[in-house]
């Protein structure tokens, strides 16, 4: 198949990394998780014994001090890489790290620094790309642009199924009411604020599996659709 750019955005817990990784595999190309990107920095910042809710000039000093990026390991499996060691996915993935990603995730010094990390990604071949700015900022020029939405109740659902999200004694109506409450920022941020692009397909999950959904995006990548 020919090298192709895949750009898979949506809102929290509306199911992209796992429709991504399918696609991914299927197609023969790397799975790029941005969210995991923003998680590791935000990680970075609580280790320091910061606060990424207020710290906004403090945490855009912490960015020099760290080398993050995607890397092709001897094996040839894709592997994110912070300061020459793997980012570990039980670190990245608590409920601490839940609770501030976003507030990272709005910085505009945060964002412009990874977006050349992100874009970087494109030489290493066929990528299926997944986050919240993909196909509207990273790479506006892909010619493969999906954007996932499923309804608020699903979304918590799945949100709340997830170990490791969710802090002890949450509830599906908390968790519904964080996820809202990251939608609104998302979206209503000022810089590459949540949207889908003018070309993306539109896709709502509700009812279908992650393998439906992969189904469709192949389908549509390989001209089926």
């Amino acid at each position: 198949m020919t090298l192709c750019q895949v750009t898979i955005d949506g809102p929290a817990a509306s199911g992209k990394s796992t429709v991504a990784k399918l696609v991914a595999q299927r197609l023969g190309g790397h799975y790029i998780n941005t969210g995991d990107m923003y998680r590791t920095v935000a990680c970075a910042v609580l280790r320091r014994g910061g606060d990424p809710r207020n710290q906004t000039e403090e945490i855009a000093e912490v960015l020099p001090t760290l080398d993050l990026g995607y890397v092709l390991d001897e094996g040839g499996s894709l592997v994110l890489m912070l300061n020459g060691e793997p980012v570990k996915q039980e670190e990245i993935r608590t409920a601490e790290v839940a609770a501030v990603v976003s507030y990272v995730a709005r910085i505009p010094a945060v964002r412009y620094w990874l977006r050349a990390r992100q874009r970087k990604t494109v030489e290493l071949g066929t990528i299926v790309m997944e986050g919240r700015d993909i196909g509207t900022v990273i790479l506006p020029n892909a010619s493969n642009k999906f954007f996932m939405t499923a309804s608020p109740e699903e979304r918590a659902r799945r949100r709340f199924a997830q170990p490791g999200e969710v802090p002890a004694g949450a509830t599906l109506a908390s968790v519904a009411a964080e996820i809202a409450e990251r939608d609104q920022m998302d979206m209503n941020r000022p810089v590459s604020p949540l949207r889908p692009a003018e070309d993306a397909v539109l896709i709502d999950t509700d009812g279908l599996t992650p393998e439906q959904v992969a189904d469709r995006i192949v389908d549509r990548v390989e001209g089926r659709a």
